[in-house]
């Protein structure tokens, strides 16, 4: 009986599952509403129902696990789920064993981050390394660190939280309590807020940001310079820390990468001694958005994790 494992990615808004074989091929997926308002038991109720239909799908098969993507901190040994500002209801409650009770299947919890990463690690522009870092620019800035072919945790699996990075000693105020985070400036919302205060427009998107600068506006060029910078600075500290072959960058910034790359790469050139004499390289994500639902099927092929 040939084998297929299930991935899930959690959203605030909506929630997404898939069917891949051994080898990595999607097979279907399904999304719902995860329906937060509703409060936790019905969020639950939509995991376990498209979970469920696509078990019903494949009935023929044999299923060797659900892996869950989900926004925010895991205390992985517990699998539940704290810091998730999108997933209120689910917080301090024990997701993973609810999950794997009602469908009677293992199940195992990853950051949303974390299994993008591996997602790109699996079947993605990281498929020929075992070692890897990537960024992922959207409304904020997290990131994964795959090593040996797996997540890196970290003691408290915490690990990889990329966005908070100082590139700025003095920068902006973040809410993790520090200031000058590389999420403060250069993720979407940092676009947003420096458009505003040089007064380019208020409430301009990354895309409207964008099409200024490739129209040749000043301002809107100085917006993606600087986040250049701030990505260099980041991607410096990364590279001089792990030596690692690839460094990816993922998310709804990359539409803008020729606005910023230049800059950016220029930045990790002039900082980082240990790029200049490795074959490092740096590079955009190829799974876009399905990243998170790749690396969480991968999940249950992964070997459990020593204590």
């Amino acid at each position: 009986m040939s084998s297929y494992t299930i991935g899930l990615d959690l959203g605030g808004t909506n929630l997404r599952a898939a069917a891949f074989s051994a080898d990595g091929q999607l097979l279907d997926q399904v999304a719902r509403p995860t329906d937060v308002n509703s409060g936790r038991e019905a969020v639950i109720n939509n995991m376990v129902e498209a979970i469920d239909s696509l078990r019903r799908s494949f009935a023929h098969r044999q299923l060797l696990g659900v892996g869950i993507g989900v926004p925010g901190f895991i205390r992985l040994r517990e699998g539940v789920i704290v810091g998730s500002n999108n997933l209120k209801p689910l917080e301090d409650f024990p997701l993973r064993d609810a999950i794997s009770e009602k469908l009677g299947t293992s199940v195992i919890l990853e950051n949303d981050a974390n299994a993008a990463a591996l997602g790109e690690k699996w079947q993605g522009a990281g498929r020929a390394v075992n070692n890897l870092v990537m960024f992922t620019l959207g409304t904020g800035i997290g990131g994964g660190i795959i090593h040996h072919g797996r997540v890196m945790h970290g003691a408290d699996g915490m690990a990889g939280e990329l966005g908070h990075i100082t590139v700025h000693p003095e920068g902006n105020p973040c809410d993790c309590g520090n200031r000058g985070c590389l999420e403060k400036h250069a993720s979407a919302m940092a676009l947003m807020s420096m458009a505003k205060l040089i007064r380019l427009g208020d409430d301009l998107t990354p895309v409207e940001i964008a099409h200024y600068a490739k129209q040749g506006d000043t301002r809107a060029i100085q917006v993606f310079e600087s986040m250049g910078r701030a990505l260099g600075i980041g991607l410096a500290t990364v590279i001089n820390t792990f030596n690692f072959p690839l460094y990816l960058l993922a998310g709804g910034l990359l539409p803008a990468w020729e606005l910023f790359a230049p800059t950016m790469l220029a930045e990790v050139e002039r900082r980082s001694f240990t790029f200049r004499n490795a074959h490092a390289r740096i590079e955009q994500a190829t799974l876009g958005n399905q990243a998170g639902l790749y690396g969480a099927a991968y999940l249950p092929h992964q070997p459990v994790e020593a204590d």
